[in-house]
């Protein structure tokens, strides 16, 4: 009979073998980590930035609409920033994006998993069963050799920063539209009072000219005239009203709070509106406007994607670890134990083209975010350009419509004493005053228009700003695991 024989293993043998393994490991590791793709060209696909063709000398702050020295506004806008439902909204989807980087990053580390099992196998004498109870444990790590995971957390950790700019540009948006609401509506309010001043000039004139009509100095389509323009200003007068309600609504909504509850704000008067800032240049501009910024982070994360794609085709290698107690019996659950150690490598070798399509895939939204950046870059650049041209030209038109309403109230003057004294019909009076009363309802429009402009320039040149949400403690959780 032919005996078993046991064969004994040299452990130095087995040694040098594992050795071996971990040099081939380490060097396929190496080739692949040289090969790893870099960070890629992210200029913005523009040939040369051009200076600003106008400037001003006064440097534009964070708080922009301080230089209003409106005290109502800046209440407007700490109440604004504090309970606009959109922008909370907006916050906490920036907090979404920091969990998911923790997500991410959590990546990096080994898992493991704990396990419980009992049964019972019945009858016990016929199918040798009994009691049945393991304890066990699993715990699996991936070598980041080339940096394939350390990619993904970065695209993730970029896309939290364009959150983060994404809420930053919604708080300068916001800021903008509530001051131009508050302003929008101290015009209508100026409008409605130049009104009211116009109806009672108007009715006075109507006593005045029935009376001359009664001593046959005036002819009653003249009278119908005047009545005419009376009613064509209580029309401007509802109209104004109208602007008045609807303007106040909006503004509760962008502070948070329900249209039906009026806000109890003394009426302003129109700010003066200050010199020409200064635009800087236009690198500087890139760097400041979050709107850029957030383009610019989402090109970085999906160049982070396209390098994850590549790196997705070299081999991966794993370690895992499993350790079980096991008995059929409870008691002496702890006197058996076994454990194994495993390492992996996967290559991939056939995947039908998968793998290279999920490039080519990262390849073009990289690219596509690099003209975004490009094209959002541009449109900064316009918007700057567009409010200095617009901010020079309003003001050479509100001193146009200054020096028109200075004539039409000189004009009127002399046409009323030329009226009373019989030497001009009325029908030039009506005109002029017509004219007069559009010229000021005109002026007030054209100092809304420039205030406007002044705030959308400003809105141009502006970065972020404090709107009383504290962003360090959610980038401390993450830096932490970084810096891991």
């Amino acid at each position: 009979m032919r005996k078993n024989k046991m064969v004994r293993v040299n452990p130095g043998v087995c040694r040098w073998r594992s050795l071996w393994v971990l040099v081939c490991v380490l060097s396929i590791g190496l080739l692949y980590l040289n090969c790893s793709p870099k960070y890629s060209n992210l200029s913005p696909p523009i040939d040369e930035f051009q200076e600003f063709s106008t400037t001003g000398d006064t440097l534009v702050s964070d708080n922009w609409w301080e230089v209003f020295e409106d005290d109502q506004l800046n209440t407007l806008m700490d109440t604004a920033m504090r309970s606009n439902l959109n922008l909370a909204a907006r916050w906490q989807q920036f907090i979404a994006s920091r969990a998911s980087v923790r997500s991410q990053v959590s990546v990096k580390w080994p898992t493991l998993e704990a396990s419980a099992q009992t049964a019972r196998t019945l009858p016990e004498p016929d199918f040798v069963g009994g009691e049945n109870t393991q304890l066990g444990f699993l715990s699996s790590y991936e070598l980041d050799l080339w940096g394939r995971i350390g990619t993904a957390v970065n695209a993730e950790k970029f896309r939290s920063e364009a959150s983060y700019f994404d809420y930053q540009a919604l708080s300068l948006s916001l800021s903008a539209e509530v001051a131009t609401t508050w302003y929008q509506l101290q015009a209508a309010k100026k409008q409605l009072q130049i009104t009211e001043d116009q109806i009672k000039t108007n009715e006075a004139i109507i006593k005045l000219i029935r009376s001359r009509f009664v001593g046959g100095q005036i002819r009653a389509v003249d009278i119908l005239r005047q009545a005419q323009l009376l009613e064509s200003t209580k029309e401007q007068k509802i109209i104004f009203e109208t602007n008045v309600e609807l303007l106040e609504n909006q503004l509760s909504v962008l502070l948070g709070k329900q249209p039906q509850i009026a806000i109890s704000m003394q009426a302003s008067n129109m700010p003066v509106v200050p010199e020409l800032p200064d635009a800087g240049l236009p690198l500087d501009l890139v760097r400041r406007r979050p709107d850029v910024k957030q383009s610019f982070a989402l090109l970085l994360a999906a160049d982070r994607d396209m390098a994850s794609a590549v790196q997705s085709k070299y081999p991966r290698i794993s370690l895992s670890g499993r350790g079980q107690l096991r008995s059929n019996n409870f008691d002496n659950l702890f006197d058996n134990w076994a454990y194994s150690l495993a390492g992996n490598i996967l290559a991939p070798i056939f995947y039908g083209g998968r793998l290279n399509a999920e490039v080519d895939r990262a390849t073009a939204i990289k690219e596509q975010r690099l003209y975004e950046y490009g094209q959002a870059t541009l449109v900064a650049f316009r918007e700057v350009e567009d409010a200095m041209v617009q901010d020079v030209k309003q003001t050479e038109r509100l001193e146009n419509i200054q020096r028109q309403l200075e004539l039409a109230e000189k004009s009127n003057k002399q046409l009323r004493v030329e009226f009373l004294n019989g030497f001009s019909p009325y029908l030039d009076v009506l005109l002029g005053l017509d004219q007069e009363q559009q010229l000021r309802r005109d002026y007030v429009t054209a100092q809304l228009q420039h205030v406007q402009i002044r705030i959308a320039l400003y809105r141009a040149l502006a970065g972020g700003f404090d709107t009383g949400r504290n962003i360090e403690d959610q980038k401390s959780k993450v830096d932490e695991l970084y810096e891991q």
